[in-house]
């Protein structure tokens, strides 16, 4: 059948696992397939999620999972606790945006998840069908699930594999957050191929390293992967290949007329490359689309203002000339107090040498009789004329001190 061509590794179809029968191959990937499957208990439908990692392990010829040798066992069982693990935490959960665990149990040497089976399409066949939606679709879509992924990230887990084909959409419209396959799967120093749990275009960069730093902006990174996908039409580029020509901006850039500045800058918020930049939270970024919160996006290493109606704004070369302006004009007022300054210090220095030097002056007298110890007493004859130049008639006479 096509399904069994497809997926090689699927059970065969219309056998029993447990009290379920297999009906059909839903979809695949790196880390399982799911399967929808007929309860024969409560007579309806439900999806199957087998836990099959491609990578690591292969279907054994009396249908069990057997790791691909020796060096991949080890790994093979640590994925297949976080897999039990993961089921055990959805199991908890009652969200009407995240896909519902009703059950999980261990056969064939690896564990299942059985699920509530919705009728509908993944937002991948959607966008097929209808391209580039308008915003406000693409608001009841993302909305509700931005919802269910806050709750998953305050259980403390990551879905890690956000992408049009696991977003579900009910006949009713109303979004599903499905496949968690590889959600906690690449935590840990587990030797994995990263390839194998990495979408590319929706997987952040610190996904594809093996001490990358992940959390709730890696999903949120996903999820602005997918917006990209809606409004330009086009899946995002690798991550990696941005790295050296990043053309995401001008791509958005280009939707500006079909949709709203504030909605198409929170996309590229989400896309940033490096994961200090991005949304911490779904909190935060669900402001900038509620429109609750400022258009800026938070860098750790500084801010990136964005306006309303443009770009972010150029640089205030007006500002900053006068801002040099006025720090000159500092300057050359510090430079005039600091030149003051030292003439006066020196204006006052010079004052001080010269009464230094007229105290130290010996005294001038008329005349001078002998004295003692080498210290000259003056002894006036008479006292010293009051004019102040010398009567007619009179010879000016230099007096000298005694010898």
């Amino acid at each position: 059948m096509i399904e069994e061509a497809q997926y090689e590794n699927a059970l065969a179809l219309n056998s029993m696992l447990l009290e379920y029968r297999l009906e059909s191959v839903l979809g695949a990937g790196g880390f399982g397939t799911t399967y929808l499957g007929w309860d024969t208990h409560l007579e309806k439908h439900v999806a199957i999620k087998e836990y099959l990692p491609s990578d690591l392990a292969v279907r054994a010829l009396d249908s069990s999972v057997v790791p691909v040798n020796t060096e991949s066992e080890f790994n093979y069982k640590w994925g297949l606790d976080r897999f039990i693990q993961e089921a055990r935490t959805l199991a908890r959960f009652s969200h009407p945006n995240i896909v519902r665990v009703n059950r999980f149990f261990e056969a064939n040497g690896t564990s299942y998840m059985v699920m509530d089976y919705e009728a509908g399409e993944s937002l991948h066949q959607y966008l097929k069908r209808v391209p580039m939606p308008d915003e406000t679709a693409l608001k009841k879509i993302m909305m509700p699930i931005l919802d269910g992924l806050e709750a998953i990230h305050q259980a403390g887990f990551l879905h890690r594999d956000i992408k049009p084909s696991n977003v579900f959409l009910r006949e009713n419209g109303a979004p599903l957050l499905i496949d968690f396959g590889s959600a906690r799967m690449s935590t840990g120093h587990i030797s994995k191929n990263l390839r194998s749990i990495v979408s590319p275009g929706y997987a952040p960069l610190e996904q594809y390293m093996r001490e990358g730093h992940q959390g709730p902006w890696s999903d949120i990174y996903a999820l602005s992967g997918v917006l990209y996908r809606a409004v330009t039409g086009g899946h995002p580029p690798d991550a990696v290949k941005r790295m050296k020509n990043d053309q995401v901006p001008a791509a958005l850039a280009g939707a500006r007329t079909r949709y709203d500045e504030r909605f198409l800058r929170a996309i590229e918020w989400g896309l940033k490359l490096n994961e200090k930049v991005r949304p911490r939270s779904v909190a935060e970024w669900r402001e900038l689309f509620s429109g609750r919160a400022p258009m800026s996006a938070l860098n750790r290493g500084g801010v990136e203002e964005i306006q309303l109606t443009g770009k972010a704004p150029p640089p205030d070369h007006r500002a900053h000339r006068l801002g040099k302006t006025a720090r000159s004009r500092w300057l050359r007022r510090g430079a005039y107090v600091v030149v003051a300054a030292l003439l006066a210090f020196w204006w006052t220095k010079q004052d001080a040498e010269r009464a230094v030097h007229k105290l130290k002056a010996p005294p001038v007298a008329p005349s001078v009789k002998g004295g003692a110890a080498g210290v000259s007493e003056a002894v006036t004859t008479e006292p010293p004329a009051a004019p102040s130049s010398p009567p007619a008639g009179s010879t000016a006479r230099e007096v000298r001190p005694a010898q």
